[in-house]
């Protein structure tokens, strides 16, 4: 296996091995395990960098396109927006209140067998 394949396969065990850890410390309930998977995430995304920076160096990898300021001003503020909503559910449901009652957007529906009873 060439070099640079073996590099990428590992960039991208690597950046898999983020996610899980992210997930991992995330769900934990326990705060030395949640600790031990922020710092296990840490050092994963150090060597991440490191040999995504190395590979860089050898032209291995090629950098993605710049983003436009304009789509990375666009996703914050979609993001924004839906922290905004979320902590507001979140308060509501803490509060009890339920502004976001819905009402059902289809007709309820009429059963479509009938019941027959014997004496």
């Amino acid at each position: 296996m060439p070099d640079a394949d073996l590099l990428n396969t590992i960039l991208a065990d690597l950046k898999r091995t983020v996610k899980e850890y992210t997930t991992a410390a995330t769900e934990s309930n326990c705060p030395s395990v949640r600790q031990a998977f922020n710092e296990l995430t840490m050092d994963t995304l150090r060597l991440q960098g490191n040999l995504y920076t190395q590979m860089g160096q050898m032209n291995m990898y090629s950098p993605p396109a710049k983003a436009l300021r304009y789509d990375l001003d666009k996703q914050l503020q979609s993001a924004q927006q839906t922290q905004q909503k979320s902590q507001q559910f979140v308060q509501q449901k803490a509060s009890g209140t339920e502004q976001y009652a819905q009402a059902p957007n289809v007709p309820v529906h009429q059963p479509n067998v009938t019941t027959s009873y014997y004496m």
